[in-house]
């Protein structure tokens, strides 16, 4: 199943006419989790497709697997990748060089700009291999977009390559590519080999440089990404629903557009049910496999809302000794970098229960042994309360974890199970 194939059905229809400046991410915004195709803007001729991986039942159903299965489907394909299957050629149409008039939308009156927020970037090194991730792009003229690179693969790569690197920018992609490129594995794994690995996907060469990028895209731009010419990038709402801050950033110079007939735009809400989904939702099993290498019987993680689905994790194990909760704590910091908060609980607690974790923490948590500092860390830059500069943070474990000696004592009794409606 393609992105296209996935956005037949969509919860909302909007045929009216409206704009993608500031009119689009509106709507977007109110109908929350919602997937929507707008069929009338006024600037293009294009749909725009939204909220389309908004929840975990949705990405369940693209996959066509059960919620519970996700974390286990990714860490495996994390573990295993495989080469997705090249094809020859597809359908896609080239356009003009204009990204004016791609359907981008402008998301809210402080924004730097027009922001494409669910693109991804390719780029390839000789000797490391291919390099997928995202990376959002402020539109700076017809032509050029000022990226936002973190000190990670990307940038690694491009210092690597004396600051500059053909990339290939992709848009309207499947949702297996979608997880993947948010994974962060280690550089030199193939994103797409994972995203393969989760469900089968075909690739094509790129036009105009070495590199393999998913057939079923519905746009893709290709150039040159160079850190010798510098743009202002910013301000844009992140994750937080607060406003990053300007940095100069890397230009993308577009040197070719192409898509597919009458391509659909996809438009990620920043900071919405979707940008939550597809940014925290893979370093589950990310966190899962740290854990599990570490020793410890884990059994489910939850990258939670309420902690803007990046900053708070929690992971349910079956505890066997008594440091496997700080082990769990430890284990977890390595698999999600930029988390800050870290709980660890029981198998009977449901994680995705706000109300069962904190009756974890009232019940079964005593700060002056279960509770972990951890000062002078790399955080998230995302974290308004941090150095966005130097991305230094305290982050915190909690160890919510029954001790094994008093588990009859600290275990919820359990009534007899019935059904009201029975006796009425």
């Amino acid at each position: 199943m393609s992105f296209r194939d996935f956005v037949t059905k969509t919860d909302f229809v909007i045929t009216k006419p409206v704009s993608k400046n500031l009119e689009v991410s509106g709507i977007i915004y109110s109908a929350s989790d919602k997937s929507i195709m707008f069929e009338n803007i006024k600037e293009t001729k294009n749909k725009i497709a939204a909220n389309v991986f908004a929840s975990k039942e949705k990405v369940a159903k693209y996959l066509s697997c059960e919620v519970k299965d996700l974390v286990p489907i990714m860490t495996n394909a994390l573990n295993s990748p495989t080469k997705p299957t090249l094809i020859p050629k597809t359908d896609h149409e080239e356009l003009g060089l204009d990204l004016e008039k791609l359907p981008i939308l402008t998301h809210t009156k402080q924004d730097g700009g027009p922001y494409i927020s669910s693109g991804i970037i390719i780029v390839k090194d000789p000797s490391v291999g291919q390099n997928v991730c995202y990376h959002r792009g402020m539109i700076i003229g017809k032509n050029k977009i000022a990226l936002r690179i973190l000190e990670r693969n990307t940038m690694e790569l491009l210092k690597k390559n004396n600051g500059e690197l053909k990339a290939a920018y992709c848009i309207g992609i499947g949702g297996e590519t979608a997880l993947a490129a948010a994974m962060a594995p280690p550089l030199g794994v193939n994103e797409l080999e994972i995203a393969n690995s989760i469900k089968p996907i075909n690739v094509i060469k790129a036009k105009t440089f070495e590199a393999e990028l998913p057939a079923d895209a519905e746009i893709i731009m290709e150039g040159t990404l160079s850190l010798n010419e510098k743009h202002s990038e910013g301000p844009f709402v992140d994750l937080t629903g607060t406003n990053d801050i300007i940095r100069q950033e890397p230009i993308f110079t577009v040197e070719k557009i192409y898509a597919r007939p009458n391509y659909i735009y996809h438009a990620l809400l920043p900071g919405g049910f979707e940008h939550k989904i597809l940014m925290g939702m893979p370093r589950e099993p990310t966190v899962f496999d740290c854990v599990k290498k570490a020793g410890v019987d884990v059994i489910d993680v939850s990258v939670n809302p309420g902690g803007s689905s990046w900053f708070h994790v929690i992971v349910k194990i079956n505890k066997k000794n008594e440091d496997d909760g700080k082990k769990a704590i430890e284990a977890a910091m390595k698999g999600h970098t930029s988390g800050k908060h870290f709980f660890i609980v029981d198998k009977d607690i449901n994680i995705y229960d706000p109300l069962e974790v904190e009756w974890a923490m009232a019940t079964r948590f005593q700060a002056n042994k279960d509770f972990y500092i951890f000062q002078n860390q790399k955080g998230s830059s995302l974290d308004p309360s941090a150095n966005q500069i130097t991305r230094e943070t305290t982050k915190a474990g909690f160890d919510l974890t029954m001790e094994l000696d008093k588990i009859e004592k600290m275990t919820r009794t359990e009534f007899p199970k019935h059904n009201i409606k029975e006796y009425l």
